[in-house]
């Protein structure tokens, strides 16, 4: 309340939640194949990772009443914490001993980027190849594509740099950057960045003034076409009036990049299941 000046572009957790939740049954509904009732969650000790385990706990208690976006998806669900490397951990034996008792069709990690490659080093180590690997870290290592241990590790963000594949925009972007800093983006928050930015500016321009009421007026109006591959329109959500973007999307790593897989109007590639075996990595 008394907030209207204040613009939200990236999706709450809640909405974060429920476009994951959407996506994978409508990847269920499209590949027939593909069965995801038991859960195990994986997650580092600290804030960020307590956060996911929650949110998935409580997603999962409303699903048992058939209600929220959950229900009728998972059927079962569990989790164990681990101490992060980025925090001086970094033995995940444990912990994957016991996702891989409990056989998920779904296994999520939620942790830093430092606990990605030790992460898929230990499940290969043990022989853990669940039909879905998931990593939910906030960033990925630089070089984590060039290790084949990533094949097929599936992940959430807003883009990757195939959308240039079919999208104009995202490609400009990707392009300018690369040229710019002679290396692509390692995260979405570089065009969600310049999102931010040039949607002020094209709001600017179409009120013509820079007096709050009119500013706020025009940027409420204002459509813009963002190098995260979708328009960017403002609506109201359960927590501000003025809600930018509302969900992420699924990519997975293939050949070594990052492809979309979900939504599929966005996909640069089909979703590789069930996971591969470590076999040969």
């Amino acid at each position: 309340e008394g907030c209207d000046w204040y613009f939200h572009l990236h999706p709450w957790d809640y909405q974060q939640g429920e476009s994951y939740a959407t996506g994978w049954k409508e990847i269920e509904e499209k590949y027939p194949q593909v069965k995801m009732k038991k859960l195990f969650l994986a997650y580092e000790e600290g804030a960020f990772g307590t956060g996911s385990y929650k949110a998935y706990e409580a997603s999962f208690e409303l699903a048992k009443k058939g209600e929220g976006a959950y229900a009728g998806w998972v059927t079962d669900f569990t989790g164990e914490s681990f101490k992060s490397a980025a925090l001086g951990g970094g033995d995940y034996r444990a912990v994957l001993h016991h996702a891989k008792e409990y056989d998920p069709d779904f296994f999520i990690w939620a942790g830093y980027d430092a606990d990605a490659l030790p992460m898929v080093a230990q499940a290969k180590e043990i022989g853990f190849a669940p039909k879905i690997f998931v990593g939910a870290p906030p960033g990925w290592p630089a070089d984590f594509g060039k290790t084949p241990l990533s094949e097929a590790v599936t992940l959430y963000g807003m883009w990757a740099p195939s959308l240039g594949k079919i999208n104009p925009v995202a490609k400009h972007f990707s392009v300018a950057y690369t040229i710019e800093y002679n290396e692509e983006p390692a995260t979405y928050f570089a065009p969600l960045g310049y999102t931010n930015v040039y949607f002020l500016v094209e709001g600017i321009k179409k009120a013509g003034t820079l007096e709050k009421e009119a500013l706020i007026k025009a940027l409420e109006e204002t459509e813009y076409e963002s190098p995260l591959g979708e328009t960017l329109t403002i609506t109201k959500s359960n927590i501000i009036n003025h809600q930018g973007f509302t969900g992420q999307k699924i990519l997975q790593w293939q050949n070594g990049k990052q492809e979309v897989i979900w939504p599929f109007e966005s996909a640069t590639s089909e979703f590789m299941y069930p996971f591969p075996s470590w076999e040969g990595r």
